[in-house]
């Protein structure tokens, strides 16, 4: 069967509700005669099968741009393999076919940064997602990385809707759509019966924020609460008869507030929404890591009892939703069930999906561009650099991105009235394992490096900014950093970090030190508020060995997404900005290996920070595999190799 696209008629009001299963004797073969046997509801049902991905990060190929090596755990061309057979399966079955895309599929690898400069060539994704049959792609925070004027690109070069209903260009016409009606066609008693399907799409208000750089201020982005609301209820009046909300949101808060980034869960509430497609947060739904939210049924991939698929990142699942519906008689659909899963593209080592041909032959170019360039020689290190212990022992990658900042931001102090200031530099791990998974890890070895390796060094596209601090401030921006760890006690072994914390707002405050003591609890949560203002884990901050006093002032290198809210770090909030041109932290940090040739990089820096000594405690650092080859760099802490978990991590004992 063809997936049918004709005019529409008719809205309806949702109705979910589960049609339960007759239940059977305990002993089948006795018949219980006094009872009616449950006839069949005879009533004819229409099937609509939605598949969706999101978070795809341009990881279109299963390769790996840092490693130069095939991932058979990532890449979009295996899930495009998925969504034709979920397709082929959709039409045995007479059912009617949507295809989504949730956001942030533009920007994430050295290949999304090739197509992103490659003005005169048509983008590689928006042809891939026409070859498959997408209906419509939302915009995701990331997707804005690259300006305005690459989004109108984009949605020129696009056959299908691209949309976002809560942001809004206020210089210019917006280049997306606030939301789409496809007329389509459902198969109901033998006959095509036709339905309007609504669309709208939402990112998290802080995107205005975390892109201010980008956008200059021509952008707007309304609560996506508010705006889904509105926007659905339009959707309605104008005769939808299902609204599918692209939602890229996380399941955070249950109940609704102003300003959340991640809402599916209120969002599930509001009446005019049918099903969700979410993403934002790399998680999954169905499956265990939404598990005790309330209102949220992790196994069914229920949300207030309506369908939300999650699937992942960088293709690593197809999202599935089916729906089953009925038509009244006045002509009104409704939904009597829905089905939520996902199907990934490597289950496990033994059963990987193989790699479309056609979604593949369309990224052939811009692959082989894409590892042309990043093959481009930039300079030496003497020693191997990687994240696999960022959060308890010296990371010298990130000691050269912080002194590679530094060296970019002096010039532009010179003459001003923060010349003779000291300078420091935040950065904070761009590759940590986590919800990316045990491989996701800087990783450059000693020698000869490429822009591979710059790129493996700082992932994302942020600009460099800097700020005034004082040393009050700075105690709370180490505070807030210090948070990523549990609090440690002699009588439990817990992780050393806080899994529901996440490692790209673990700052590092290059050009001082101080000591970190677990024993206490955090001063600050995630969403950057203070639990109790008592509380302190920053021990001994230090500058060139003399302590820093709360009214001292320094200037601080950082990112634009720091600075700009992201993380929810204090330091956004009363900053006093030094102003700078547009300077790309990869491209700074390229230069300063280039231009440092004949010297030891990266250079031997004080250690920003140790962690205070706790009489013995255990703790456990869960981190990839191959940290294996680098443990003596932890020998401070006796550690002990404590095998690879069900996930793929190493886990390694330590005694602080």
């Amino acid at each position: 069967m063809k997936d049918r696209k004709t005019a529409p008629e008719f809205a309806l009001t949702p109705d979910f509700m589960n049609t339960p299963l007759p239940r059977q004797p305990e002993d089948q073969n006795l018949q219980d005669v006094t009872k009616p046997v449950p006839e069949r509801d005879p009533t004819p049902r229409a099937r609509i099968r939605i598949l969706a991905t999101s978070d795809l990060h341009m990881h279109l190929t299963g390769h790996d741009y840092y490693a130069d090596r095939a991932d058979m755990r990532v890449g979009f061309t295996r899930t495009a393999t998925l969504i034709r057979q979920a397709r082929q399966q959709a039409r045995q079955d007479d059912a009617l076919v949507l295809l989504f895309d949730n956001g942030d599929a533009f920007q994430g690898t050295p290949f999304g940064q090739w197509a992103a400069e490659a003005e005169q060539i048509p983008h590689p994704l928006p042809q891939a997602f026409a070859a498959l049959g997408y209906d419509a792609v939302g915009l995701g925070n990331h997707d804005c990385g690259f300006g305005f004027a690459f989004l109108g690109r984009i949605a020129a070069q696009s056959r299908i809707p691209v949309l976002c209903s809560n942001m809004r260009c206020t210089a210019n016409q917006n280049p997306w759509q606030p939301y789409a009606i496809l007329s389509r066609q459902l198969r109901l008693n033998g006959a095509d019966v036709p339905i309007r399907i609504g669309v709208l799409s939402v990112l998290p208000p802080q995107t205005a924020q975390w892109e201010a750089h980008k956008m200059d201020g021509k952008a707007e982005v309304a609560d996506i609460l508010e705006t889904a609301r509105d926007v659905a209820r339009d959707l309605r009046q104008q005769g939808c008869d299902l609204v599918v909300a692209l939602a890229h949101t996380g399941l955070g808060p249950p109940a609704a507030a102003p300003g959340l980034e991640n809402a599916v869960i209120p969002l599930a509430e509001l009446p005019d929404i049918d099903a969700i497609i979410a993403g934002h947060t790399h998680l999954t739904l169905p499956g265990p890591a939404h598990e005790g939210l309330k209102h949220v049924d992790s196994t069914l991939g229920r949300v207030h009892g309506k369908p939300v698929v999650m699937p992942g990142w960088a293709g690593s699942h197809l999202g599935v939703i089916d729906l089953d519906l009925v038509r009244d008689g006045i002509g009104a659909w409704r939904v009597t069930d829905s089905r939520s899963e996902l199907r990934a593209i490597c289950p496990d080592d033994r059963e990987i999906t193989a790699e479309d041909p056609e979604t593949l032959q369309l990224f052939q170019t811009g692959h082989a561009a894409t590892r042309a360039q990043v093959a481009q020689p930039v300079g030496h290190v003497s020693q191997p650099l990687h994240s696999y212990f960022t959060y308890c022992a010296p990371d010298r990658g990130l000691a050269l991105l912080a002194a590679a900042q530094i060296a970019a931001l002096r010039p532009f102090l010179r003459d001003t009235p923060f010349a003779d200031l000291p300078v420091l530099s935040a950065a904070a791990p761009a590759k940590f394992g986590g919800r990316a998974g045990p491989h996701y890890y800087t990783d450059v070895p000693a020698g000869d490096i490429s822009m591979r390796h710059v790129a493996d060094l700082h992932v994302f596209p942020n600009e460099l900014r800097a700020v005034v601090a004082t040393g009050a401030q700075i105690q709370d921006w180490l505070e807030m950093s210090a948070g990523v760890f549990n609090q440690l006690t002699p009588d439990t072994r817990r992780s050393l970090v806080d899994p529901h914390r996440t490692g790209h707002n673990f700052d590092v405050l290059f050009g001082l030190t101080c000591q970190i003591d677990l024993s206490q609890p955090a001063r600050f949560d995630a969403d950057g508020q203070v639990t109790d203002p008592t509380r302190s884990r920053i021990r001994n901050i230090r500058f060139s060995g003399q302590p820093v006093l709360p009214d001292q002032r320094f200037v601080v290198a950082l990112n634009n997404y720091r600075i700009s809210g992201g993380g929810n770090f204090p330091i956004a909030q009363s900053p006093d900005p030094i102003a700078l041109p547009s300077l790309h932290i990869r491209d700074i940090l390229r230069d300063y290996i280039a231009q440092q040739q004949g010297q030891n990089l990266p250079k031997r820096t004080p250690v920003p920070f140790s962690l205070l000594p706790l009489d013995g405690v255990d703790t456990v650092l869960k981190t990839g595999p191959k940290a294996r080859a680098h443990l003596d760099e932890l020998a401070r802490f006796t550690p002990r190799d404590l095998g690879i978990d069900g996930d793929g991590f190493l886990h390694i004992g330590l005694t602080l």
